[in-house]
């Protein structure tokens, strides 16, 4: 999910992206071991692939593209593409009524020759109580992005659409995705997604355990303090956004948007570069 991808700030990586909390990483064993042996619900549920949904019992590689998909479309459209009342809940049961209810109003509700093996998912008689087909006709991923001013012969939308494929197995891979047209037009893949954009970033200081512990100590004992007296403090924050030694000007909505479509590169095992 987007608040997982972090942006280097001043030095000599600023512009860098690179993906943090990999508290949900999975090995990849021979043979895979399933899902229910650690954890049936991962993955935020609005970034969530809806084999996922359905119950997969094991987790594919396919699962990640999803979720890039639906950061690109958020990218494009500045929305979570399939937001949903509940961003995230604690169950066992991977089953999820109202995400599946807006992928479909979305996307459309899967036809079985476009996903041949949705019968074989877990939840698939669950599926079928719950929703019905003829709800979902006039819903498709190109009416979406039309309303979001994407035009459907553009090459982003091309490539959202493989991406965002419901078929697991059909669905694109990182390394073909790598090679798709949208990446050979300008703006090209950079590793600064400041690159040519004059925005100005401060730069970060992250706290180490020790100082956190440093500051909810002090903070404790300040708060105890203050409840004697009738006050309350909030709670002692974990992270500090320095500002630069120069004063920074609000950047104005057009650079905003520039950066948002700007070139961004990043490396994750073999696969690197993406231009969003």
């Amino acid at each position: 999910k987007p608040a997982n991808i972090l942006v280097m700030g001043e030095g000599e990586e600023r512009g860098r992206v690179k993906i943090a909390d990999m508290g949900f990483a999975r090995l990849f064993n021979s043979p895979l071991k399933p899902l229910a042996d650690l954890d049936p619900v991962v993955v935020t549920f609005w970034y969530r692939a809806p084999e996922l949904l359905l119950g997969a019992r094991h987790y594919t590689k396919a699962i990640d593209i999803w979720a890039i998909g639906c950061i690109f479309a958020e990218l494009l459209t500045y929305e979570p593409i399939f937001h949903c009342r509940q961003e995230d809940i604690k169950t066992s049961n991977p089953y999820h009524h109202d995400q599946l209810d807006r992928i479909f109003n979305v996307m459309g509700f899967p036809q079985d020759k476009d996903w041949e093996d949705i019968r074989k998912m877990p939840e698939h008689g669950t599926l079928t109580k719950d929703f019905k087909r003829s709800n979902y006709v006039n819903c498709n991923l190109v009416k979406y992005m039309e309303k979001h001013k994407v035009k459907p012969d553009s090459k982003q939308f091309h490539l959202l659409q493989k991406l965002l494929t419901m078929d697991p197995t059909k669905r694109i891979t990182s390394e073909l995705a790598m090679k798709d047209p949208y990446f050979l037009e300008d703006p090209l893949p950079s590793q600064d997604v400041f690159e040519g954009k004059n925005i100005p970033y401060p730069k970060r200081e992250f706290l180490t355990d020790d100082d956190d512990d440093k500051a909810d100590t002090g903070a404790s004992k300040a708060g105890g303090a203050d409840q004697s007296s009738g006050h309350n403090q909030p709670p002692a924050k974990r992270v500090r956004v320095m500002p630069p030694s120069t004063h920074i000007h609000n950047v104005q909505a057009q650079q905003q948007l520039q950066f948002s479509s700007s070139n961004i590169q990043t490396s994750t095992s073999s696969t690197y570069t993406s231009r969003f």
